[in-house]
């Protein structure tokens, strides 16, 4: 379980295709405080450390996770929010969030305004229902609040702060997002598809 406040960002160092997995190797200051079988998000998804050698880490990232996330996409470079699991004796600054990620989103448009920034994301219908005004949604594995929904978009607001300690500096229209809606709001749905 994570919370949606990103530690650090790590760069990948190596991408490489195993059958139908991605092994990963990042590049990070978290690396010497790891432990193989840790589980920590990237982007918003929970993965499992199997390999550490000094600032480095190796995980994988099997077929489901590449089929539901945009990390299949990711090159030797490139950036990734990093967070490590939940500490429960903690404060829970963002909300609760499993690192199983849902679906990706494409960002639409991405505005400055004047020491902010306005994201734009579409995501796809079927999820429409799990989405509400003001609530919580985990975009590359950070915890934002989302408003001006529809029924395939929403808007982000971000603070400066988040900007510069996270890879959304990155994303321009056209990129893509991985998505995990709030865990209650799924419970609620399921249990009113249930109960029909």
């Amino acid at each position: 379980m994570f919370t949606g406040i990103i530690e650090t960002m790590g760069t990948v160092t190596s991408a490489v295709k195993e059958g139908a997995n991605l092994e990963l190797t990042i590049s990070s200051a978290l690396a010497p405080e790891l432990k193989v079988d840790q589980s920590i998000s990237h982007n918003g998804v929970c993965l499992t450390v199997t390999a550490i050698a000094a600032d480095q880490y190796t995980t994988t990232a099997v077929a489901e996770t590449l089929l539901k996330s945009n990390l299949g996409s990711l090159q030797t470079g490139q950036t990734v929010n990093l967070e490590r699991a939940m500490i429960f004796n903690s404060r829970i600054d963002g909300h609760i969030v499993q690192g199983h990620v849902d679906s990706t989103g494409t960002c639409l448009s991405v505005e400055e305004q004047n020491g902010s920034w306005l994201y734009r994301i579409g995501f796809p219908p079927q999820f429409a229902s799990l989405i509400v005004e003001k609530g919580s949604i985990c975009m590359n594995g950070i915890s934002l609040t989302v408003f001006d929904i529809t029924n395939d978009a929403f808007s982000v607001a971000i603070i400066p702060y988040t900007y510069e300690h996270t890879n959304i500096q990155h994303l321009t229209p056209g990129a893509s997002v991985n998505l995990e809606f709030d865990i209650l709001g799924k419970y609620v749905a399921r249990q009113l598809q249930i109960n029909k």
